[in-house]
């Protein structure tokens, strides 16, 4: 995988704009947590990117 972290959150600052009409301020300003809670379930259930898939993109995105 050559994608950058950056690369990903630029994909999902347009995903926030276009499905929840979120302006580019408020998906900078959201948590990680906050942003992945629009996509739970009321059980609190989701799938998503696991923490090792996070540094993994982290560590590419400084190295890069």
């Amino acid at each position: 995988m050559n994608e950058r972290f950056g690369d990903h959150a630029r994909r999902l600052a347009g995903v926030a704009a276009r499905l929840f009409g979120w302006p580019p301020h408020w998906f900078w300003q959201a948590t990680p947590r906050e942003f992945a809670s629009i996509f739970e379930t009321p059980d609190g259930e989701a799938d998503g990117m696991s923490r090792a898939d996070l540094d993994r993109l982290l560590e590419q995105d400084s190295n890069g």
